[in-house]
């Protein structure tokens, strides 16, 4: 029987994968977190500026301002911004949102780092009619003395139209808004994700997403730099408007 030779493997350093010891994930970088609690607090300065009457005109027209420049932010952030805001990233074929829907029925979804496809749709939901809110908000007028920035490019008549559409549309923006805070709760109590957190950390705890990507940047200049574009054009547009005078028709 002949001897085998067995390489001795003492002292030597066999390598092996590396491994991240750090327990939680990075999935919310800071500006999709700040756009978040900036865009909740510009919907209560204009809902609670508008209930106030019109001499708070001026609060709400530059809440209605933040909203705009906000929600251009977080289009273009979900195309150029960090992987889990990025619209690639996290929005579905809707046949997966049915099939989420149907195993969150039975409590047999799935968990995402980022946004599961029901909450991929609400974000485009909110992100759709805030837009329509605020920019319809330009052109509206309050029939008595205050209107917005844009009034001067249209009739008065189409002016009136695009007001009745800013103020019907706030009752489905809240009805929005109150589904997307009780799925949060829902998550929070019923799921134990706790998402409120979530989107103040940025952090999710990594057990149940080991092999999920964990963002390294926030990529705060290239944020600082869209919104700055987005306002830049938003005050061009306001600056070579026509005067907005009120035709009441007489």
């Amino acid at each position: 029987m002949s001897d085998q030779f067995i390489e001795p493997t003492q002292g030597l350093e066999v390598e092996t994968p590396a491994v991240s010891t750090n327990p939680h994930l990075h999935v919310w970088d800071l500006p999709t977190r700040v756009f978040h609690w900036l865009l909740v607090t510009s919907f209560i300065v204009a809902y609670v500026s508008n209930w106030a009457g019109v001499s708070y005109f001026t609060y709400h027209l530059w809440s209605g301002y933040f909203v705009v420049i906000l929600v251009g932010f977080r289009i273009l952030w979900g195309i150029f911004g960090t992987h889990h805001a990025q619209f690639a990233n996290f929005v579905r074929h809707p046949l997966e949102s049915l099939r989420y829907a149907k195993h969150l029925a039975t409590n047999k979804a799935k968990s995402y780092p980022g946004h599961n496809p029901l909450g991929a749709l609400m974000v485009l939901l909110l992100l759709t009619v805030m837009l329509i809110q605020a920019v319809t908000g330009l052109f509206a007028n309050d029939e008595i003395f205050n209107v917005g920035p844009l009034y001067g490019y249209i009739s008065n008549e189409l002016s009136l139209r695009l007001t009745g559409i800013h103020k019907e549309l706030f009752y489905w923006i809240l009805a929005a808004v109150g589904v997307h805070v009780g799925a949060v709760l829902f998550y929070v109590f019923v799921k134990r994700e706790n998402l409120i957190k979530a989107m103040i950390t940025g952090k999710k705890p990594r057990h149940g997403f080991e092999g999920a990507r964990s963002i390294e940047s926030s990529k705060i200049w290239l944020a600082l730099f869209l919104i700055v574009l987005v306002s830049a054009v938003l005050a061009l547009v306001i600056v070579t408007a026509p005067e907005a005078v009120l035709d009441l028709g007489y």
